[in-house]
Protein backbone atom coordinates (compact mmCIF):
# COMPACT_ATOMS: atom_id res chain seq x y z
CA UNK A 1 0.00 0.00 0.00
CA UNK A 2 1.19 3.28 -1.05
CA UNK A 3 2.04 6.32 1.76
CA UNK A 4 0.28 9.19 -0.46
CA UNK A 5 -0.28 11.66 2.25
CA UNK A 6 3.43 11.43 2.70
CA UNK A 7 4.75 15.17 3.33
CA UNK A 8 8.20 13.96 2.71
CA UNK A 9 7.80 12.54 -0.61
CA UNK A 10 5.68 15.64 -2.19
CA UNK A 11 8.24 17.82 -1.15
CA UNK A 12 10.82 15.41 -3.02
CA UNK A 13 8.74 15.98 -6.29
CA UNK A 14 9.14 19.97 -6.31
CA UNK A 15 11.72 19.64 -8.87
CA UNK A 16 10.34 16.85 -10.96
CA UNK A 17 6.85 19.26 -11.93
CA UNK A 18 9.06 22.30 -11.84
CA UNK A 19 10.93 20.56 -14.72
CA UNK A 20 7.15 19.97 -16.49
CA UNK A 21 6.49 23.44 -16.06
CA UNK A 22 9.55 23.90 -18.13
CA UNK A 23 8.14 21.95 -21.22
CA UNK A 24 5.07 24.14 -21.04
CA UNK A 25 2.96 22.31 -18.99
CA UNK A 26 1.17 24.62 -16.87
CA UNK A 27 -2.31 23.12 -15.67
CA UNK A 28 -2.25 23.88 -12.06
CA UNK A 29 -4.60 21.18 -10.56
CA UNK A 30 -2.83 18.75 -12.59
CA UNK A 31 0.84 19.69 -11.52
CA UNK A 32 -0.20 19.99 -7.94
CA UNK A 33 -1.17 16.69 -8.30
CA UNK A 34 1.46 15.20 -9.49
CA UNK A 35 3.48 17.12 -6.78
CA UNK A 36 1.54 15.38 -4.16
CA UNK A 37 1.11 11.25 -5.91
CA UNK A 38 4.87 10.23 -5.91
CA UNK A 39 5.49 8.77 -9.19
CA UNK A 40 8.90 6.23 -7.47
CA UNK A 41 5.88 4.53 -5.00
CA UNK A 42 4.69 3.10 -8.50
CA UNK A 43 7.44 2.32 -10.25
CA UNK A 44 8.96 -1.34 -10.33
CA UNK A 45 12.09 -1.11 -7.83
CA UNK A 46 14.73 -1.22 -10.65
CA UNK A 47 13.90 1.72 -12.12
CA UNK A 48 12.44 3.44 -9.03
CA UNK A 49 15.83 5.87 -9.68
CA UNK A 50 14.73 7.24 -13.00
CA UNK A 51 10.82 7.90 -11.57
CA UNK A 52 11.31 11.77 -12.10
CA UNK A 53 12.70 11.93 -15.15
CA UNK A 54 10.57 12.66 -17.96
CA UNK A 55 10.38 8.96 -19.40
CA UNK A 56 8.18 5.90 -19.81
CA UNK A 57 9.66 3.41 -17.94
CA UNK A 58 8.74 -0.65 -18.32
CA UNK A 59 6.44 -2.66 -16.32
CA UNK A 60 5.79 -6.14 -16.06
CA UNK A 61 3.76 -8.23 -19.13
CA UNK A 62 5.21 -5.94 -21.51
CA UNK A 63 3.75 -3.01 -20.10
CA UNK A 64 5.06 0.29 -19.58
CA UNK A 65 4.69 3.69 -17.06
CA UNK A 66 3.92 6.71 -19.61
CA UNK A 67 6.34 9.36 -20.00
CA UNK A 68 5.25 12.33 -17.00
CA UNK A 69 4.83 14.94 -19.81
CA UNK A 70 2.51 12.66 -21.86
CA UNK A 71 0.37 11.85 -18.74
CA UNK A 72 0.01 15.60 -17.37
CA UNK A 73 -0.87 16.75 -21.33
CA UNK A 74 -3.63 14.04 -21.49
CA UNK A 75 -5.13 14.57 -17.92
CA UNK A 76 -5.43 18.14 -18.52
CA UNK A 77 -7.13 17.25 -21.60
CA UNK A 78 -9.25 15.02 -19.56
CA UNK A 79 -10.69 18.06 -17.35
CA UNK A 80 -11.84 15.90 -14.24
CA UNK A 81 -13.29 17.87 -11.57
CA UNK A 82 -14.70 17.09 -7.98
CA UNK A 83 -17.19 14.28 -8.09
CA UNK A 84 -16.85 12.77 -11.40
CA UNK A 85 -17.28 9.20 -12.08
CA UNK A 86 -14.27 8.24 -14.37
CA UNK A 87 -13.32 5.17 -16.63
CA UNK A 88 -9.45 4.08 -17.06
CA UNK A 89 -8.52 1.84 -19.62
CA UNK A 90 -5.27 0.23 -19.00
CA UNK A 91 -4.69 0.49 -15.14
CA UNK A 92 -0.86 -0.63 -15.10
CA UNK A 93 1.03 0.72 -12.45
CA UNK A 94 -1.48 2.57 -11.00
CA UNK A 95 -0.29 6.04 -11.02
CA UNK A 96 -2.77 7.58 -13.65
CA UNK A 97 -5.54 6.04 -11.69
CA UNK A 98 -3.87 7.62 -7.77
CA UNK A 99 -4.12 11.02 -9.89
CA UNK A 100 -7.40 10.89 -11.06
CA UNK A 101 -8.47 10.53 -7.64
CA UNK A 102 -6.14 13.18 -6.35
CA UNK A 103 -7.93 15.25 -9.45
CA UNK A 104 -11.26 14.64 -7.05
CA UNK A 105 -12.83 12.07 -9.04
CA UNK A 106 -15.54 10.13 -6.78
CA UNK A 107 -15.38 7.31 -8.22
CA UNK A 108 -12.32 5.64 -10.50
CA UNK A 109 -13.05 2.41 -12.34
CA UNK A 110 -10.12 1.26 -14.01
CA UNK A 111 -9.55 -1.56 -15.99
CA UNK A 112 -6.18 -3.77 -16.83
CA UNK A 113 -6.42 -7.33 -18.73
CA UNK A 114 -2.99 -8.23 -17.20
CA UNK A 115 -3.64 -10.17 -13.82
CA UNK A 116 -0.05 -9.31 -12.68
CA UNK A 117 -0.54 -5.48 -13.07
CA UNK A 118 -4.26 -5.32 -11.98
CA UNK A 119 -3.30 -7.21 -8.57
CA UNK A 120 -0.08 -4.99 -7.83
CA UNK A 121 -2.10 -2.22 -9.12
CA UNK A 122 -4.65 -2.83 -6.06
CA UNK A 123 -1.98 -3.37 -3.24
CA UNK A 124 -0.76 0.16 -4.36
CA UNK A 125 -4.05 1.88 -4.12
CA UNK A 126 -5.53 0.14 -1.48
CA UNK A 127 -5.24 3.72 0.61
CA UNK A 128 -7.78 4.98 -1.82
CA UNK A 129 -11.12 4.63 -1.83
CA UNK A 130 -12.20 5.79 -4.99
CA UNK A 131 -9.92 3.69 -7.33
CA UNK A 132 -11.35 -0.05 -7.93
CA UNK A 133 -8.92 -1.91 -10.09
CA UNK A 134 -10.64 -4.58 -12.22
CA UNK A 135 -9.36 -7.15 -14.38
CA UNK A 136 -10.66 -6.61 -17.91
CA UNK A 137 -10.18 -5.84 -21.43
CA UNK A 138 -11.00 -2.42 -22.46
CA UNK A 139 -11.39 -2.74 -26.28
CA UNK A 140 -13.72 -5.21 -25.64
CA UNK A 141 -17.46 -4.22 -26.19
CA UNK A 142 -18.46 -6.09 -22.36
CA UNK A 143 -17.84 -2.64 -20.24
CA UNK A 144 -19.24 -2.20 -16.99
CA UNK A 145 -22.40 0.07 -16.60
CA UNK A 146 -21.97 3.45 -18.62
CA UNK A 147 -22.66 6.49 -16.99
CA UNK A 148 -18.94 7.99 -16.91
CA UNK A 149 -18.10 11.64 -17.18
CA UNK A 150 -14.66 11.03 -18.60
CA UNK A 151 -12.73 7.93 -20.13
CA UNK A 152 -8.93 7.82 -20.46
CA UNK A 153 -7.60 5.57 -21.94
CA UNK A 154 -3.53 4.55 -22.17
CA UNK A 155 -3.01 3.56 -25.77
CA UNK A 156 -3.94 4.62 -29.31
CA UNK A 157 -6.58 3.36 -31.70
CA UNK A 158 -7.51 3.87 -35.24
CA UNK A 159 -11.18 5.05 -34.48
CA UNK A 160 -12.90 4.87 -31.30
CA UNK A 161 -15.00 1.87 -30.73
CA UNK A 162 -18.62 2.77 -30.41
CA UNK A 163 -18.79 0.65 -26.95
CA UNK A 164 -16.22 3.74 -25.67
CA UNK A 165 -18.73 6.17 -26.72
CA UNK A 166 -21.55 4.54 -25.49
CA UNK A 167 -20.06 4.16 -22.00
CA UNK A 168 -19.69 8.05 -22.06
CA UNK A 169 -21.94 10.59 -20.58
CA UNK A 170 -24.03 13.32 -22.25
CA UNK A 171 -21.55 16.66 -22.29
CA UNK A 172 -18.68 14.02 -21.55
CA UNK A 173 -14.92 13.57 -22.08
CA UNK A 174 -12.74 11.29 -23.86
CA UNK A 175 -9.07 11.04 -24.39
CA UNK A 176 -6.95 8.82 -26.15
CA UNK A 177 -4.69 8.69 -29.05
CA UNK A 178 -5.64 8.36 -32.09
CA UNK A 179 -3.21 7.17 -35.21
CA UNK A 180 -2.81 7.77 -38.50
CA UNK A 181 -0.44 9.17 -41.35
CA UNK A 182 2.14 7.48 -38.74
CA UNK A 183 1.55 9.91 -35.74
CA UNK A 184 -0.19 9.22 -32.52
CA UNK A 185 -1.83 12.32 -31.56
CA UNK A 186 -3.78 13.07 -28.25
CA UNK A 187 -7.31 13.14 -29.33
CA UNK A 188 -10.67 14.45 -27.58
CA UNK A 189 -13.76 13.54 -27.92
CA UNK A 190 -16.26 16.39 -25.90
CA UNK A 191 -19.75 14.14 -26.27
CA UNK A 192 -20.43 10.55 -27.48
CA UNK A 193 -21.97 11.89 -30.56
CA UNK A 194 -18.91 14.02 -31.59
CA UNK A 195 -16.15 13.67 -33.86
CA UNK A 196 -12.73 13.44 -32.27
CA UNK A 197 -10.51 16.28 -32.24
CA UNK A 198 -6.55 15.78 -32.68
CA UNK A 199 -4.25 17.50 -31.05
CA UNK A 200 -0.20 17.13 -30.26
CA UNK A 201 1.77 14.27 -31.02
CA UNK A 202 1.86 11.67 -28.52
CA UNK A 203 4.14 8.50 -27.50
CA UNK A 204 1.52 5.93 -26.83
CA UNK A 205 1.53 1.98 -27.46
CA UNK A 206 -1.64 1.12 -29.68
CA UNK A 207 -3.90 -1.05 -27.68
CA UNK A 208 -4.30 -4.62 -29.35
CA UNK A 209 -7.28 -7.22 -28.21
CA UNK A 210 -6.59 -9.10 -25.35
CA UNK A 211 -8.01 -12.19 -23.63
CA UNK A 212 -9.09 -10.61 -20.91
CA UNK A 213 -12.93 -10.15 -19.59
CA UNK A 214 -14.77 -8.05 -16.57
CA UNK A 215 -14.45 -11.14 -13.83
Amino acid sequence: MIDLGSLEAAAGNAAFVMALRGRGLRDTAVLRAMEQVPREAFAPSQHREHARRDIALPLACGASMTAPSTVALMLALLRVGPGQRVLEIGTGSGYVTALLARLGASAVLSLERSVTLAVEATRRLAALPEAHVVRADGLAPELPDGGFDRILVHGSVEAIPPHWRAALEPGGRLVTGLSGDGLCRAAVLASPEAEAERGAPVRLAALVPGLARVL
